[in-house]
């Protein structure tokens, strides 16, 4: 027989279960969007994961609460030093993308900080 204990546990184990999937779903969002920024600037997203740096509760655009994820990766322009991102995902929207100051790709004729040399 199914008492009332029981049925919460199950409920909160399915809430934790839930939770669970709808943040891989954003965390696999993120690493996609980090893989395409990385990509776009010539650099080389490193170890294909992301680092969880905090949850927070905020309100979107709309007025509604959702959460707030930001997350760290790694990545190289040259392919010999590690450099640190952070994405910040807002539902399963991309807030923002940082990127630690790195050196420059070589990428032919350019500067030391990638300007074009004419």
């Amino acid at each position: 027989m199914l008492n009332l204990s029981l049925l919460i546990w199950f409920t909160v184990l399915a809430g934790v279960a839930v939770f669970w999937w709808h943040s891989d779903l954003v965390k696999n969002e993120a690493l996609k969007l980090a893989g395409a920024h990385c990509q776009r600037l010539g650099l080389q997203l490193l170890d294909q994961s992301m680092v969880i740096k905090g949850v927070f509760p905020v309100r979107d655009e709309t007025g509604g609460v959702c959460l707030r994820r930001k997350y760290r990766f790694e990545f190289s322009s040259t392919g010999q030093v590690r450099y640190q991102g952070l994405i910040v995902m807002i539902g399963r929207r991309p807030r923002q993308i940082e990127l630690e100051p790195h050196v420059l790709p070589d990428s032919g004729d350019t500067d030391s900080i990638g300007h074009s040399v004419d």
